[in-house]
């Protein structure tokens, strides 16, 4: 049986002026015929502004169409008289759980909508501690939500959905702001909710490896459905899906990569464990690779000191009930030119870390210097600080509000005191280190989420800062987008020479760019080293929540079976390089 049956769905978003006639029309969803079974696990992949979000309202009425017709549980999502019974049949966790957050204690949020469901005191009370321990929020349960950090939060939006126990819960993007293990933890509830339970799973994701998991992936582009399979034969069609957009697990990656080489392995491999398996059952010449230095070494950097913290603590709420070190006697130091990447799981104390930077909070204990400058002492302008340090907030689109680009990049600068000419000179440059050039005369509003992102990271740029630190920069994109994002972000370093601070939960970002990483861990600084002797810490990093690349954990897999790539491996193509060479004995 069908649990949602969508046929010849078009919709159409309209703008009205005052007179109610229609100034407007964009078309976002184009003829869609899509059936889910009841219990299915279904993954919906697509760029950004492809239409998932849209079409994902109407599987709870949220939205209606513009022509043709979305049947959830049998009732017709246009008949108004059964709206309650659909959004009954039908949860849905969004991406920011801002947005559905309502109440000022984490279990009484939870049991909102079984309250409003009517079920019986003890049954809530048996259902909020059930899906709080699914989510591993239990412990949180009677903390205030703006206590938590976004990734906690999420899964307090998501307890609060399973608590209405929904014949079918759609989720959008909802790991997209969680650490690596909350991810697993998200991914293992939703498998356990459709496997032990029944209950009807739609995922919308930019994760390729969660798609894997699914029972099937559709994936759309500008509003209809291109691709509809299983996750094998999906990603089986990687030029496909990059055409498009989107990526494939690096697994599947690899075995493309072997196959180009002209190595006979499948291109249907989507698991680490088969992946091992496969390249195990060739006919290696040698089992051990010669590691040579064929990559290029990680630039040198200026020794000179940009930034220090000496004995940092961060204390929120203090001499309440929910009094919290964020960052505990942290002491670290960073050279002028580095490029860093932070990473830790959610709650880690990592944001907190970074605001003390540029003097947004203040430590409880110890001190902060900015080229060697107390920045709380009172001798130093905190204000110059902040000019000195630019810090770009996750989610960094919400800090826009000029009526044009130009107007909005040009915003710092202005608040510098430059002349008209240096910021029009500034806002133009900057403009063009994030490819953004042709919309400065554009409102900001009227752009994709990518564009929104990339002229927030100019508003920054603009100011020339000596530091610049990012948070999730490339948080809900698209592979595209983040790949793009990030992209325009080394090559700014490269250009400027700049210090940069890229905080990220995808290991795959930092490996990428990051010379070192730092890590935290319970507020605390576990590590500070060469991103490769960082990650040659398997099994120390997932013991505190992280990860470390599938590819890497490949390379692990593949020691377990007597075949050797070297502790290194970080990238696919190092790799396929290196398996290349085992299978032609070089």
């Amino acid at each position: 049986m069908d649990i949602i049956s969508v046929e010849n769905l078009s919709f159409d978003y309209v703008t009205r002026d005052e007179n109610g006639e229609v100034t407007e029309r964009v078309s976002v969803l184009k003829n869609i015929d899509l059936n889910i079974p009841e219990g299915q696990f279904l993954a919906v992949l697509g760029h950004n502004g492809c239409g998932k979000s849209t079409l994902a309202k109407h599987f709870n009425a949220i939205l209606t169409p513009t022509e043709g017709k979305v049947t959830v549980c049998g009732i017709d999502t246009a008949d108004e008289d059964r709206i309650y019974d659909i959004r009954q049949s039908v949860g849905m966790v969004f991406q920011n759980p801002d947005n559905q957050i309502v109440a000022t204690i984490v279990e009484e949020d939870v049991a909102f909508a079984p309250e409003n469901l009517g079920i019986e005191p003890k049954e809530i009370r048996r259902r909020v501690d059930d899906a709080l321990k699914q989510v591993d929020m239990y412990d949180f349960r009677e903390h205030a939500p703006h206590q938590l950090s976004g990734g906690q939060k999420q899964r307090v939006a998501i307890a609060g959905i399973i608590a209405m126990q929904p014949r079918c819960i759609v989720m959008d993007e909802p790991t997209a702001m969680l650490d690596p293990k909350g991810r697993r933890e998200v991914m293992k509830t939703i498998k356990q909710l459709n496997h032990e339970h029944g209950i009807t799973v739609i995922l919308i994701t930019h994760y390729m490896d969660e798609a894997a998991q699914a029972d099937r992936v559709v994936v759309m582009d500008e509003g209809r459905i291109i691709m509809d399979d299983v996750p094998r034969k999906i990603f089986a069609q990687a030029k496909k899906l990059r055409s498009v957009g989107l990526d494939v697990p690096q697994v599947t990656e690899l075995c493309c990569m072997l196959r180009a080489k002209g190595v006979n392995i499948s291109n249907e491999i989507i698991f680490e464990d088969e992946c091992a398996e496969a390249i195990a059952a060739l006919p290696l010449k040698k089992r051990k690779a010669e590691i040579t230095h064929e990559e290029a070494p990680a630039p040198e950097v200026e020794r000179n000191e940009i930034a220090r913290l000496e004995n940092v603590t961060y204390k929120y709420s203090i001499g309440t009930p929910f009094e919290k070190t964020a960052v505990d006697n942290v002491t670290l130091s960073i050279a002028k030119g580095e490029f860093v990447g932070i990473i830790g799981h959610t709650g880690s104390g990592k944001s907190t870390l970074i605001q003390h930077l540029n003097g947004l909070i203040k430590p409880t204990e110890g001190t902060v210097f900015i080229d060697g400058a107390d920045i709380h002492s009172k001798d130093v302008n905190l204000r110059d600080i902040r000019f000195k340090v630019g810090l770009v907030f996750q989610y960094s689109e919400h800090q826009l509000f000029e009526d044009t680009v130009a107007k909005d990049i040009a915003y710092g600068p202005k608040n510098m005191g430059l002349s008209e000419e240096e910021i029009s000179k500034t806002v133009e440059r900057a403009a063009e280190s994030m490819g953004i050039a042709h919309l400065l005369e554009k409102s900001p509003f009227e752009l994709s989420g990518g564009q929104q992102r990339r002229v927030a990271l100019a508003g920054v740029l603009a100011m020339d800062p000596e530091v610049l630190i990012l948070d999730e920069p490339a948080a809900g994109l698209d592979p595209k987008g983040r790949d793009r994002i990030l992209g325009l972000i080394k090559q700014y370093h490269e250009q400027s020479g700049k210090t940069i601070l890229l905080v990220s939960h995808s290991m795959e970002d930092i490996v990428k760019l990051a010379s070192k990483v730092l890590v935290m861990n319970k507020g605390k600084l576990f590590c500070y080293d060469e991103t490769d002797k960082v990650f040659e810490q398997t099994s120390e990093l997932a013991a505190i929540g992280l990860d470390v690349p599938q590819i890497t954990r490949l390379s692990h897999r593949l020691l377990e079976k007597g075949i050797d790539i070297g502790n290194d491996v970080y990238t696919v193509k190092r790799a396929a390089e290196r398996i290349q060479r085992l299978v032609a004995g070089e």
